[in-house]
């Protein structure tokens, strides 16, 4: 343990001091350039110095030289402090400018800025002992983690290959690996739940499937039998593979919706728009196609130029549209001919939301729980004759999720159904 100990601390220190050396060096270059600007800066004080005690005949309006100023830089010895600064005017006259004069009143604040520099660098040389001080933690996690490793990761092994899917938890008794199985016992619970639900996706829209391609095999082997010289067969025939073939590419396209959207492949064309508009226009189209029930507007006005209130939001407008047809779509299948659905739209604290009511068969507290999860139908609506495939409400939620909105449910059977969905308003 002691050779080994020995080993990290070497190590450490060859780290220790390739950091400081580096931070040495970037220090370097940047006092270097910082003192090159210095004297760039300096000298162009200096010009700007002289100039300022120039007549007026050596510039233009502008600060550039008169024609026939002419400018010069002379020595006049063989020392740095001789350089001159020299401006002969037009008519002659000479303007001479030592430079040391100018040098008497820098030089003191270059030195201390030196003198400061040194001693920064000397102090960043120092900071091998300081950094091997705060890597020395990381050096004891890093010992006693090799340490744990060599007594304990065999029974962890021997506790993942006993692991099954039907039986996914890891236990290997040793407590310093309590927290390593809890975090693999989690990530196992949720592949066991994305098995299962892949299991029962698959096979819910097996049966879903079964059911249309059943009807359009009977009614193909009826034609062939007997329907060709029977146009009531026929007819009745042509009529449920039409609604069969429907169905099915509903369910297919919803399907390719839902399959697209897991991947990562649905896209939102995102733009601001009005939800009130939306709502109306959902609204309008109701009561075309559905003349069983009552559709109300809540919130805003049945005419479009007759509200000044908006309720501006940013998001996809045809998909947000579909998800409010679904939810009013819903409501209209488990509502009793005659009810009335209720269409809203308001703002609330800085969100906009619409909600969808009914008085409809309305569902349990279980039946809320789990009305989002796809091919779901409660037991009573599964005794109905409703058609439907169960995915809707999972396409709109999917919907309302990627929009980052939320849907708050409340309902209560043989009274009805609310779905209120918020979104971010867009100011």
């Amino acid at each position: 343990m002691d050779t080994q100990k020995t080993t990290y601390n070497k190590r450490m220190t060859s780290i220790a001091r390739k950091i400081s050396w580096s931070m040495w060096s970037r220090r370097f270059m940047r006092f270097f350039f910082l003192d090159g600007l210095l004297f760039i800066a300096t000298f162009a004080m200096f010009i700007l110095h002289s100039n300022s005690e120039l007549p007026k005949e050596a510039f233009r309006n502008d600060w550039h030289y008169a024609d026939g100023t002419d400018v010069d830089f002379i020595h006049e010895g063989h020392h740095y402090k001789s350089l001159t600064y020299m401006v002969r005017l037009k008519n002659g006259e000479e303007y001479r400018f030592p430079f040391y004069k100018f040098y008497d009143y820098v030089i003191p604040l270059f030195i201390l800025l030196l003198i400061f520099q040194c001693f920064d660098l000397i102090d960043g040389i120092s900071n091998t002992k300081r950094i091997r001080k705060k890597l020395r933690p990381l050096n004891e996690l890093a010992m006693k983690a090799e340490a744990m490793g060599n007594i304990s990761y065999e029974h962890l092994e021997q506790a993942i290959h006993s692991a099954s899917p039907e039986s996914p938890k890891i236990v290997t008794g040793d407590r310093e690996l309590q927290s390593i199985e809890i975090a693999l016992n989690s990530l196992l619970m949720k592949m066991q739940e994305s098995r299962q639900q892949q299991v029962r996706f698959v096979s819910d829209a097996s049966h879903e499937l079964r059911t249309p391609i059943a009807v359009i095999q009977g009614y193909v082997n009826m034609l062939d039998r007997w329907g060709k010289e029977d146009p009531e067969v026929l007819e009745e025939s042509i009529v449920a593979l039409k609604n069969e073939s429907e169905h099915m590419k509903e369910l297919i396209e919803q399907l390719l919706f839902l399959a697209r959207g897991d991947s990562g492949r649905n896209t939102l064309n995102r733009t601001n728009f009005d939800l009130g508009d939306i709502i109306r226009e959902v609204w309008e189209e109701s009561l075309m196609i559905d003349e069983k029930h009552t559709y109300k507007l809540k919130g805003i006005s049945e005419e479009k130029n007759n509200t000044n209130e908006t309720f501006m939001m940013n998001g996809d407008l045809a998909m947000v549209k579909q998800s409010i047809r679904i939810f009013v779509q819903n409501a209209a299948k488990y509502s009793k001919e005659g009810t009335t659905i209720n269409l809203g739209v308001q703002k609330e604290n800085g969100k906009v939301l619409y909600t969808i009511q009914d008085e409809g068969i309305g569902m349990t507290g279980q039946d809320v729980s789990h009305i989002f999860e796809r091919f779901f139908r409660s037991d009573e609506v599964r005794n109905e004759s409703t058609s439907g495939s169960g995915l809707g409400l999972s396409i709109a939620k999917w919907i309302i999720d990627a929009h980052d909105g939320t849907i708050n449910v409340l309902s209560r059977q043989d009274i009805g159904t609310r779905f209120t969905v918020t979104f971010q308003e867009q100011q």
